[in-house]
């Protein structure tokens, strides 16, 4: 079932927090992977690994298995990730090269990468690092990560503060890869990107399929049954 777009206020009345956003990532990253958590919000998904489970963290300039942020005050600036916050060090944690770093992306050894997004389109190319004018200044190693590691996901708001959807038919920035996303969570729903396609898999119970196509600047499918997005309190 294909769900056609028509104008309709966003639902920016109801959505997850970035916090809840990360929490339901994290649900699904497997015991062991390998992961690299992109600068800034998708930082957050290292708070929420589900009990009984480990992920292996990664940066890019030289880091494996990094722990949780030190307390205010506790910082060793000499301990960093890519986005320059301190960070702590698990038992058997391991320091390298950049250069090899790299090489452990671009060979294929990373199970998950998440990322933020300034849009997603529905044949999985990504845009996320310049709006315009504005934005760093070079793509940098997110380009090596979107397509060494072996999945990557994007988590994001719905919509931009101005209301733009940022699922998108084709991206209008320049882009950071090619066809390489294969799934979205976002403040209103998780979707996945399939066959050129986005499949709607979640979203928030309060509103219907109808008010998030509003939100959506592609269509989304339905294949199957959906199902209700639930988070706890954070």
């Amino acid at each position: 079932m294909t769900v056609d777009t028509h104008p309709m206020n966003t639902r920016e009345d109801i959505k997850l927090s970035n916090a809840q956003i990360a929490w339901r990532a994290a649900q699904d990253i497997f015991d062991g992977a390998y992961v690299n958590l992109g600068i800034g919000f998708p930082e957050m998904v290292a708070r929420y690994q589900p009990e009984g489970r480990s992920a292996i963290f990664h940066t890019e300039n030289g880091i494996l298995d990094f722990g949780e942020a030190p307390p205010e005050g506790a910082e060793d600036w000499d301990l960093i990730n890519a986005g320059k916050k301190a960070v702590t060090l698990k038992p058997g944690s391991a320091f390298f090269h950049h250069a090899d770093s790299f090489a452990m992306v671009r060979g294929g050894h990373l199970d998950v990468a998440i990322l933020g997004a300034y849009q997603v389109a529905e044949n999985g190319d990504l845009a996320n690092w310049r709006v315009g004018s504005k934005g760093v200044p070079a793509v940098g190693g997110a380009m090596d990560l979107v397509h060494g590691a072996r999945q990557v996901v994007v988590i994001t708001e719905h919509v931009t503060r101005n209301g733009e959807p940022k699922l998108v038919e084709r991206c209008t920035f320049p882009l950071t890869g090619v066809g390489c996303i294969t799934r979205v969570y976002t403040s209103h729903a998780v979707v996945d990107v399939s066959g050129g396609r986005f499949v709607l898999r979640e979203k928030l119970a309060a509103m219907t399929i109808e008010e998030l196509q509003a939100m959506t600047g592609a269509k989304l499918h339905v294949d199957g049954d959906v199902a209700d997005l639930v988070v706890p309190q954070l």
